[in-house]
């Protein structure tokens, strides 16, 4: 009972349900080590006692949480007082400074008249009660929902770098993003385009080709650069002109050999050849604007830039797991890492220029997708986590739980569970530190957002954690605080003016998708998992499916459509030895499946040209998908052109080449970008969708006029002069 009590009071679960009616209860090892990566000692029964002991006092003393959450409604007001402050005694006083130094008051815990109106922002709230006790905790005030579009719209999902073009070095770049978003929105009257997440890898070679496990996802991967573009290229003379001139050369055997020879993507060559660039670009003077710019970016991103060029800079000397450096090294705020940073400027100043380098394509992108008329824009990828040696493990330390990993329990689809190699955050230090390096990350990766993809979305609940060394199946969730997340992220992407997209597919656990929706939070819908689960198990009618989601075909992690529809998906995973049943049982499963989902789109008129008919089949999904209520509907790029290729196959290494495959057509032929925009299979699917029609306040350069009208309103500020009443 003593550990069972100490874990809930550290958010530590004792058992979970992995489907309904069925309870797992926890192991009492994973327990001990999971609470002793929260800093509690439960090793013996005497320790469980004392630590229960440690928690109750410290509750019963304690005045405010570390973090208090505010939600202001469209009016600018905060309807109802935080429970944190109904719980003060009474006449105690209440002061808030806010971000931006001015002083006001809230008003006493416990009075209900008049409404508080009070800046959004990141607040330091201060509590003194009529005994003399004071405290001071953080105040998030944030928008009670995040922005909508208004409308329907339509855009492509597409992993950018399977995206090349007759200018690319080998795989897509930030080029081939501006140039889909400019050419799908003016011609096509796409809204977005959703790009796999564009986070820093971890260096060396080879590479972890995921996008999902980086080294950093506080700032993006140069790898995505156009070199052309950078405004130094044009000044390089004498030999180092001729080098890029080579270099150039050598990027566009890059791309015939994935275009036209059947290479696999190499993130690795284009690196290579891309960095030899930019260190040449490096040496170039810039001119004086240019140069106010780069300081100014360096302000702007402050000690996480800095600690993010010196890992690289570092990595650079002693390799790319900072466990392995000298003792000093592995601490950045060690007197050794100080000197060091010191000794490697030139090379931190590199890495830093790299960042901005990629921070400026970044927008020139957005800026591509808002001026070809995009109400959305280009929708970013949050990856669940980072890589325990790279850059952000490294400079955030304290923040992550040592010893664990992210993952998945066993559940009705993989009985083994899912270990991801992630370290988790641990919501403790979070939330004392009033979640500055999660508001941080936000922050970063909205700049250019016109919306975020959250994968993994339910980790803002609570996260599945593996201890080191063991398996999937011995690890147990950890609960974060859920409402302190999300307003974060709500008042974040309300300074953004970006659109949320949860991906909440797989196990989630009751009122979580409830909870997001409240938010504003959109969901994600995948045709093939749409089905009544709760009784018959058919596939369900466009009617049924919720209003709030992104409504695609398929992933990055699922088969294409036309594999799908074929069953060329099991054929692959047949001929991996992916499958757990008989041949001739997937295929009969496979097959009523997609029969099932082939007469309800027959009895819905939506398949004029016949269920043979493999193209008209494709079109017939998304005419379905746009017969559902759903706000967006996502448009996997690669089924435009037949593609039956996954770019992922979950539970495959070496045995699949997963993330280096390019946009290829229904034979398996490279389509490049320019190829692409003139394919007719792609104009004939997209027939299927409507032309967009401008809302009646949008004008050219408006990134954002398509968004809910309150969502670009000012919010009220208190009168300092006096009390805010509620």
């Amino acid at each position: 009972m003593g550990l069972a009590r100490l874990a809930a009071l550290h958010g530590v679960a004792t058992a979970y349900a992995p489907s309904e009616g069925v309870t797992v209860p926890v192991a009492d090892a994973t327990v001990v080590r999971v609470l002793a990566a929260l800093g509690v000692d439960a090793s013996t029964p005497q320790a469980v006692r004392a630590a229960v002991g440690r928690a109750d006092a410290a509750a019963a003393g304690r005045l405010l949480p570390p973090t208090v959450v505010a939600w202001s409604g469209a009016d600018g007001c905060v309807a109802e007082l935080p429970q944190a402050l109904a719980e003060l005694p009474g006449d105690t006083a209440v002061r808030i400074t806010t971000e931006q130094g001015a002083e006001t008051a809230w008003s006493a815990p416990g009075q209900t008249a008049g409404r508080a109106r009070l800046p959004l922002g990141v607040h330091r709230l201060h509590a003194t009660t009529p005994d003399g006790r004071a405290a001071e905790a953080t105040l998030v005030v944030a928008p009670d929902r995040v922005a909508r579009p208004q409308g329907r719209s339509h855009g492509f999902l597409v992993q950018l770098y399977s995206l090349l073009s007759a200018r690319s070095w080998g795989m897509g770049d930030l080029g081939d993003l501006a140039e889909l978003a400019a050419w799908s929105g003016r011609s096509l009257g796409a809204s977005f385009v959703q790009v796999n997440p564009l986070h820093a890898a971890v260096p060396g070679a080879p590479s972890d080709p995921s996008p999902y496990r980086p080294s950093s996802r506080r700032f993006p991967d140069p790898v995505h650069l156009r070199i052309e573009d950078i405004p130094e290229y044009a000044y390089a003379d004498g030999p180092a002109r001729e080098r890029l001139y080579e270099l150039r050369d050598k990027g566009a055997e890059l791309r015939e050999s994935v275009l036209e020879k059947g290479a696999l993507i190499d993130r690795d060559a284009v690196w290579a050849l891309k960095r030899e660039a930019l260190e040449l670009l490096h040496r170039v003077p810039l001119g004086p604007g240019r140069r106010a710019a780069y300081g100014d970016f360096l302000a702007g991103q402050g000690q996480a830039l800095e600690d993010h060029a010196t890992w690289y800079a570092l990595a650079e000397v002693y390799g790319s797991d900072w466990h392995s450096w000298p003792a000093e090294l592995r601490d950045p705020r060690s007197p050794r890492t100080a000197r060091a940073r010191n000794e490697l400027r030139d090379r931190v100043d590199f890495h830093s220029r790299l960042a901005w380098l990629t921070d400026e394509q970044l927008a020139a992108a957005g800026r591509a997708a808002h001026e070809a008329g995009m109400g959305v824009g280009v929708v970013h990828d949050l990856a669940v986590g980072v890589h325990p040696g790279g850059a952000d493990a490294w400079a955030q330390g304290e923040v992550f739980a040592a010893g664990m990993s992210v993952g998945a329990p066993p559940d009705a689809f993989n009985a083994r569970g899912q270990d991801w190699g992630l370290p988790p955050w641990r919501p403790d230090v979070l939330a004392a530190s009033g979640y500055a390096a999660y508001r941080g990350l936000l922050h970063g990766i909205l700049r250019h957002a016109g919306a975020l993809r959250i994968d993994h979305v339910m980790g803002l609940f609570r996260l599945w954690w593996v201890p080191q060394g063991c398996p999937p199946t011995e690890g147990t969730y950890v609960r974060y605080d859920a409402d302190a997340m999300l307003a974060v992220l709500a008042l974040e992407a309300y300074r953004a003016g970006a659109v949320v997209i949860g991906e909440d597919l797989g196990t989630v656990e009751p009122g979580v998708r409830e909870t997001l929706a409240r938010r504003g939070v959109l969901g994600t819908s995948v045709l093939w998992f749409e089905r009544d689960w709760a009784g018959s198990g058919s596939p369900l009618a466009p009617e049924e499916w919720r209003e709030g989601c992104v409504a695609t075909a398929t992933t990055h992690d699922l088969p294409s459509t036309a594999a799908r529809l074929s069953g060329g998906h099991v054929e692959l995973r047949h001929r991996l030895g992916l499958l757990a049943r008989p041949l001739e049982q997937e295929r009969t499963e496979d097959s009523a499946d997609v029969c099932a989902w082939l007469d309800l789109l027959t009895g819905l008129g939506l398949l004029p040209e016949g269920a043979d008919d493999e193209e008209g089949g494709i079109r017939a999904v998304y005419r379905f998908l746009l017969r559902t209520p759903a706000s967006m509907v996502g448009i996997w790029l690669p089924d435009a052109v037949g593609d039956r290729r996954p770019q992922n196959l979950p539970g495959t290494w070496d045995e699949y080449p997963n993330w280096r495959l390019p946009v290829a057509d229904a034979s398996g032929r490279p389509v490049g970008l320019e190829e692409l925009a003139a394919s007719p299979r792609l104009h004939a699917l997209l027939e299927v969708f409507p032309a967009r029609t401008a809302p009646p306040d949008a004008r050219p350069g408006q990134p954002f006029a398509t968004l809910a009208p309150w969502t670009r309103r000012t919010p009220c500020a208190p009168a300092p002069s006096r009390p805010v009443r509620r």
